[in-house]
């Protein structure tokens, strides 16, 4: 079946976001006086909880700290934007030329994300340009939806928005979390494993690379192939169901997960 959208992830998967992440979240820490210090590895193990929120109210469940989970991540999520803002983060190697390539061979972009709307709009702004937002057919974050990643709702409603079923989509995922969301909606997935989840289960992942840049070099599509050290052939594949026609609903043909069948209806 061809592929008509490509969904993204954002944190670790358009850019190597999470570092800024945590020192942001340490510098609203500072601020608010409460002597806790996320190092990399603590964090690395705080993001099996999805959400910036949740991972306060768990961190300050195990801490025995009561706080105001809101008013400190509203926080921290000023001083990370203010960071984007001043360009501290690019994207991954090889994301730019994959949009682009995609809008040219037809096919809709989409995002689905468990982070704020208003890091995504921040990101995009400082990466690709004020009319970036455009390019996106569909974006769904955090505060669309009541249980975040691995739950699929996220990409439920994206699949929902974009009008597709999830054997039409392809998702470019950096995390176990995100992966186990998006094959429950029946979408094929590339892993490009980030700098704070590249010890994740990947099984059950269609691809995963080290990152999306060029030169292109492997052309195929296999049912969960480590391919760490080769990036993807994004030309031959989008351009596999004969060729770019312009049409917003057309892509690529890749051969299906072996695995698994069609994943939930979107609703």
């Amino acid at each position: 079946m061809a592929i008509r959208a490509l969904v993204f992830d954002v944190d670790g998967t358009l850019a190597e976001t999470e570092e800024l992440h945590r020192q942001s979240f340490n510098q609203a820490f500072a601020e608010a006086g409460l002597g806790w210090v996320w190092d990399r590895s603590l964090y690395t193990d705080l993001l099996g909880t999805t959400g910036g929120r949740e991972r306060i109210v768990s961190y300050a469940q195990m801490a025995g700290h009561n706080v105001d989970p809101d008013l400190l991540h509203a926080r921290k999520t000023e001083i990370y934007n203010v960071k984007i803002n001043e360009g501290l983060v690019s994207l991954r190697p090889g994301v730019a030329e994959l949009i682009e390539h995609a809008t040219q061979e037809g096919v809709m972009l989409a995002i689905g994300t468990t982070t704020s709307r208003q890091n995504v709009v921040s990101l995009l702004h400082s990466t690709l340009g004020p009319r970036s937002l455009n390019l996106f057919s569909s974006i769904r974050t955090g505060e669309d939806v009541r249980a975040k990643k691995p739950d699929p709702e996220v990409y439920r409603l994206v699949l929902s928005d974009l009008g597709l079923g999830g054997s039409e989509c392809l998702c470019i995922e950096d995390s176990r979390n995100g992966l186990m969301a998006a094959r429950a909606t029946g979408m094929r997935t590339v892993i490009t494993a980030s700098l704070f989840t590249s010890h994740d289960d990947f099984s059950g992942a269609d691809l995963i690379l080290r990152n999306l840049a060029m030169p292109w070099s492997s052309a195929e599509f296999k049912p969960y192939t480590s391919m760490m050290d080769q990036p993807l052939d994004v030309s031959r594949l989008l351009r596999r169901a004969g060729g770019k026609s312009g049409s917003r609903r057309t892509g690529a043909s890749i051969s299906p997960t072996s695995s698994s069948g069609p994943g939930p209806a979107p609703k």
